[in-house]
């Protein structure tokens, strides 16, 4: 925190700072009624009638009263990630629309609408990468009608956590009660040091250009059949792994960017290495193709993904969250 000459803090931001990254201390009673000290560091979305809101890097929302506060101050970005492929989070974005993408599209100014029947939010929710070229309320309006239309509902895709992240479109959502139904990590990794993970476990995995009805029948999410494989096949370069009986895996290869999905194992054969085998099975083949960097998405709660993914290498770059329309 900011720390004068003669040892005070010292509140050193204003509602001017909205938008910009802070880290706040902030004076409350502790367990025992004596008084506690509590650090806050996200981006300030909002100082409004005494309460300030800070996101946090995880998405979540933190209100402070502004009588509270012992201390404050703008703080630079998060920095760099010392390991691992460099990457923007525009990079990122538009290389993750190019692995789920939708059976429909709509522009709005700089948003982009996607629809496909319902099949993974991903392909069924606003993606907002700049101004959707109306007021805010105006531009939901439409959402809220386009997916209707639909008979879908109404999500928007945001993120935090990284440098050009959307935190403050997430607060204005959150003003306006829309709910933010689920978050998950997007994590990036070396390409290379996946492929060699050793996997004579796993010899017979097998690669294909379309799922068959073992994998989609492993991958368990899908009502329309059709509709899902219309999903699951767009995309740059796609393949699917499939151990018969075990596990599978879905890869997108863009560019330099080896992008992993779908992958499940059967219950009966867990903690085996079966998603790793798979995994490097799909890198290898990402590799031939001139990939170099590996990215994926994982639900914050998934703690037996987050384990496998850390093992190998991965580490997060930022968070997402779809936010649902008030019902």
């Amino acid at each position: 925190m900011e720390i004068t000459a003669g040892g005070l803090l010292e509140i050193r931001i204003t509602p001017a700072d909205v938008g910009k990254r802070v880290s706040v201390r902030r004076v409350e009673n502790g367990t025992s009624g004596s008084p506690a000290l509590t650090d806050t560091v996200g981006v300030l979305t909002s100082w409004d009638q005494g309460v300030l809101t800070i996101t946090r890097k995880s998405g979540e929302s933190v209100r402070i009263a502004e009588s509270t506060l012992v201390a404050g101050k703008v703080v630079p970005p998060a920095p760099a990630r010392r390991r691992g492929p460099a990457a923007s989070f525009d990079e990122l974005a538009r290389v993750g629309a190019r692995a789920w993408q939708p059976l429909e599209s709509e522009p709005l100014g700089e948003w982009t609408l996607r629809a496909a029947g319902g099949f993974t939010r991903r392909a069924n929710s606003v993606l907002p990468l700049g101004d959707p070229g109306a007021p805010l309320d105006e531009a939901l309006a439409r959402v809220t009608s386009w997916y209707a239309e639909r008979k879908l509902p109404a999500y928007v895709q945001a993120a935090t956590g990284a440098a050009g992240t959307q935190e403050l479109l997430c607060a204005e959502l959150e003003q306006r009660g829309w709910v933010n139904e689920v978050s998950a990590e997007v994590r990036i990794a070396a390409l290379a040091p996946i492929a060699d993970v050793d996997a004579a476990a796993a010899p017979e995995i097998r690669l294909t250009r379309t799922p068959d009805e073992e994998w989609l029948g492993r991958y368990g999410r899908v009502s329309d059949p059709e509709v899902a494989r219309q999903v699951l096949v767009a995309g740059p370069s796609v393949w699917f792994a499939t151990l018969p009986g075990r596990a599978i895996g879905r890869l997108v290869v863009d560019g330099r960017w080896a992008g992993f999905a779908a992958v499940e194992v059967d219950p009966g054969h867990q903690r085996a290495g079966l998603g790793t085998a798979v995994m490097a099975a799909l890198a290898r083949r990402a590799l031939e193709e001139g990939a170099s960097a590996a990215w994926l998405q994982v639900e914050a709660d998934n703690a037996a993904a987050r384990s496998l993914y850390d093992g190998l290498g991965f580490a997060t770059h930022h968070a997402y969250h779809h936010f649902r329309a008030a019902r």
